[in-house]
């Protein structure tokens, strides 16, 4: 007879569930419990009925995002800017980490690392007013000591829509590059020191190094974000396409997301049901996308997906 082994699995995960419960709290609280209220979708919400006695309707809220002119612009401009804060942002958090990594001077290190991470804290309110300050026709820095002493004619920002796509885009990656490097500079501090010393000797310089070691044992990482980043694309980032370009009605051609289209719309019809169904829509076009690029990735290379 062999004695059991004694175990004691509660007492070796209870630490570990404390450490966890604050953030799966938040998640249950804000992702998990308003799954309940996905039938509002459905339903022609009347207050004086209540949620639970509102007529069923079906799917005519979700028709309210595609029986308008704008249905094909906002969809446009939500999938294209994430697109492209999605592949540059990656990119350029990539370098900025490659930078980070070469600096050996610890200090300068968490000095720039700091730095890079500051515009990540500011909000989006207070950015717009940045924004603002540089942008403004009349007294704006670009215009006022920029173009005017190049005799450049000067430019009424938020009438032009033509600028706000290099805008914005410049905008975001600004804000959230050095944020989103953090993931990528602490996999690159991860990775054996020795095999960079071994290339070293063998004659790679560090280009070589970089392109050789660091990026292929990068592409876990990088496919992970990626795929994370591809179930919000439906979803825009409000303030950034509402507030920094002051909610100017000549801009919506490139400003107009769904999100935005959505509060507009809900600001003058005040319909939950409707706000339900655009939701639910961007919620299930992320999860499908979400699976799309996983199975992709797991037949190129079952290694690096995600599930």
């Amino acid at each position: 007879m062999t004695a059991k082994p004694k175990s004691k699995p509660l007492k070796k995960t209870l630490p570990l569930l404390i450490l966890a419960g604050p953030g799966l709290l938040y998640f249950l609280i804000n992702s998990y419990f308003p799954m309940f209220g996905v039938f509002i979708a459905f339903k022609d919400v009347n207050y004086a009925k209540g949620i639970f006695g509102s007529d069923w309707i079906g799917f005519k809220n979700f028709t309210f995002l595609f029986q308008t002119s704008d249905a094909w612009i906002m969809t446009r401009n939500t999938l294209l800017y994430n697109l492209t804060f999605i592949a540059l942002g990656t990119v350029v958090s990539i370098i900025i980490a490659i930078l980070m990594s070469e600096l050996l001077n610890k200090l300068y290190s968490k000095l720039f690392m700091t730095g890079l991470i500051l515009p990540n804290l500011i909000s989006m309110i207070v950015l717009s007013l940045l924004v603002f300050a540089f942008l403004n026709a009349d007294s704006g820095f670009v215009n006022h000591s920029i173009l005017r002493p190049l005799g450049i004619p000067e430019i009424n920002w938020y009438s032009e829509a033509k600028y706000w796509p290099y805008l914005l885009v410049l905008i975001q990656i600004w804000k959230t590059a050095g944020y989103g490097s953090i993931v990528y500079f602490a996999s690159i501090a991860g990775i054996d020191k020795s095999i960079y010393e071994s290339a070293k000797i063998d004659g790679a310089g560090k280009l070589k190094q970089i392109r050789m070691i660091t990026l292929p044992l990068l592409k876990p990482t990088i496919i992970v974000l990626v795929l994370m980043s591809m179930g919000r694309i439906f979803n825009s980032d409000f303030g950034l396409f509402y507030q920094v370009p002051m909610n100017s009605g000549a801009l919506y051609s490139a400003t107009q997301t769904i999100d935005t289209y959505v509060y507009r719309a809900l600001m003058q019809l005040n319909d939950i049901g409707m706000s339900a169904a655009a939701g639910l829509y961007q919620s299930l076009v992320g999860f499908a996308l979400v699976l799309t690029v996983n199975a992709i990735v797991k037949k190129v290379n079952p290694e690096n997906a995600l599930f």
